[in-house]
C-alpha cells in the first residue's frame, strides 16, 4: 500500500533505495507506530532520508502522497477500522469524585496501551457505555471519550476535558509544505550553505585519514598525517534593522542570525534604524554612544564581503530620497546616498524582506529601495532565499 508513496519520493528527487524502502515497510509490519501520524511521519523520514539537505524534498513527497487526509471523516475512519459510530455516540457523561478518579489504574506505559487497543479492536463486538475496559463512553475505560482514565486513548470526543490521553484519535491535517511558507532556523541553515567556499587554513589539527592511510602504506608503520579545518571561506556582512515596523518579525530575524552565525565563521552584524546613513552600530543598548562610521566599514571591510542587508523597507520616502528626512537624527546625506554608496564598495550584495512579497507595493519606500537594489529583494521565504543565494554565488 505504500508503493504510491515511494514512487512520490523518487518524483521529487529524494535518492532513496529499495533497501531503505523495505526497511520501512519492517518497521511498520513490525508495529513501531501505530495510530500515530506524527510517528509515522518521523519513521519513514528516519528511514528513507539520508542527508538532511533533501528533508524539505521528503515534505513535498509526504505531502503529496498523503494529500486529501483533511477530508477525511471521522466517519469514514470509523468504517475503516471496523469500529461502529454509535460506540462513541455521547449519550452519557460520566462525573467522578477525586477518590475515584484516584482509583482508577493505569495500564502501565504506552506499549502495554497500545497493545491493549488492539486487542480490544479485534475482541469488541458491541457498543459499551460506562465501563473499564472495552472502547466506549463515559466510563473508565482507557478507550474511547467522554469519560475518565489516567492514561488512555481518546478517540471520536470533540474537545479535551481532562489533558490526560497519551494519544488523540482525530482528524489529522496535514499542510501542503512548499516554497512559501516561513522558515525556520534549520531551513535557514540549510539555504545559507549554498553559500560556501570552502578552504583549509589555521592549524594543522584535523586527522587526515586518507593522508594516513596512503604514508601508513608507504612507509610501513603508522604515520599519522594531520592537516587543517575545513570552514567555510565565505565572509558575510550583515546589516539589520530594528525599526519599530520590524517589531512583528523579531523571531525570523533571531532564527536568520542564529543560522548565520552558526554557518558562517567570518560574520560581521551591524544594526541600522530604517535606513543606512552614516553611522551603524553593534549594541542596540549603546547605538547613540557606540555607533561604528558607515565609512569605517566601507573601508574596513574588502569588496569581497557578500552584503546582506535585512529589513522591511518601509519608511516615509523622504528618509530615502532627502537630507534630513531620518527619523531620529539630522542626516546630511540623502539614504540613498549611502545606500548606494554600500552596494559600490560590496558588489555582491541583497536584500531580505520579511513582509509578505505581494504586500510590498503597498509602500512607496519599498519600490525605492528595490529600484536602488536593481531589483536585488527577495521575500523571507524558501524560494526567495534561495533566489538570494543565487545571486550573491554570482
Amino acid at each position: 500500500m505504500f508503493l504510491p508513496f515511494f514512487q512520490t519520493l523518487r518524483e521529487e528527487g529524494v535518492p532513496v533505495s529499495v533497501r531503505e524502502f523495505l526497511a520501512f515497510l519492517e518497521a511498520m509490519a513490525a508495529g513501531v507506530v501505530f495510530a500515530d501520524p506524527e510517528g509515522f511521519y518521523h519513521l519513514a523520514r528516519l528511514t528513507m532520508v539520508k542527508d538532511e539537505r533533501h528533508i524539505d524534498r521528503f515534505d513535498r513527497a509526504f505531502a503529496r502522497a498523503f494529500a486529501g487526509l483533511d477530508r477525511i471523516t471521522p466517519d469514514q475512519v470509523l468504517t475503516a477500522l471496523d469500529l461502529p459510530a454509535d460506540w462513541l455516540e455521547k449519550l452519557a457523561e460520566r462525573h467522578l469524585t477525586a477518590e475515584e478518579r484516584a482509583a482508577v489504574q493505569a495500564l502501565g506505559g504506552f506499549d502495554k496501551l497500545m497493545d491493549t487497543l488492539r486487542q480490544r479492536l479485534a475482541e469488541q463486538k458491541g457498543r459499551h457505555q460506562g465501563g473499564s475496559k472495552w472502547i466506549g463512553t463515559a466510563g473508565t475505560s482507557p478507550f474511547g471519550a467522554y469519560g475518565y482514565n489516567p492514561e488512555g486513548v481518546r478517540i471520536g470526543q470533540d474537545q479535551s476535558r481532562h489533558q490526560r490521553a497519551v494519544k488523540v484519535w482525530d482528524r489529522r491535517e496535514f499542510r501542503n509544505l512548499d516554497g512559501d511558507a516561513e522558515i525556520g532556523t534549520r531551513t535557514i541553515k540549510l539555504a545559507l550553505r549554498r553559500l560556501r567556499r570552502w578552504a583549509r587554513d589555521g592549524a594543522a589539527e584535523e586527522l587526515d585519514l586518507d593522508g594516513t592511510i596512503r604514508a601508513t602504506a608507504a612507509q610501513g608503520w603508522l604515520d599519522v598525517q594531520t592537516r587543517a579545518e575545513r570552514r567555510n571561506a565565505v565572509k558575510v556582512l550583515l546589516l539589520l534593522d530594528i525599526g519599530g515596523s520590524m517589531d512583528p518579525h523579531v523571531q525570523v530575524m533571531e532564527e536568520l542570525f542564529t543560522a548565520a552565525r552558526a554557518e558562517f565563521r567570518h560574520l560581521e552584524v551591524f544594526y541600522f534604524h530604517n535606513c543606512i546613513y552614516e553611522g551603524l552600530w553593534r549594541d542596540n543598548r549603546r547605538r547613540w554612544d557606540a555607533q561604528t562610521p558607515t565609512w569605517d566599514l566601507i573601508r574596513t571591510y574588502g569588496p569581497d564581503w557578500r552584503l546582506i542587508v535585512v529589513g522591511d523597507a518601509a519608511m516615509s520616502p523622504y528618509e530615502i530620497t532627502h537630507p534630513g528626512g531620518a527619523n531620529e537624527h539630522w542626516n546630511r546625506e540623502a539614504g540613498e546616498v549611502w545606500l548606494r554608496r554600500i552596494r559600490g564598495q560590496w558588489p555582491f550584495n541583497l536584500w531580505i524582506n520579511p513582509v509578505v512579497e505581494k504586500d510590498w507595493g503597498y509602500t512607496r519606500s519599498t519600490a525605492l529601495i528595490r529600484d536602488i537594489f536593481e531589483g536585488r529583494m527577495v521575500p523571507m521565504t524558501l524560494d526567495g532565499l534561495a533566489r538570494g543565494i543565487r545571486e550573491l554565488r554570482r
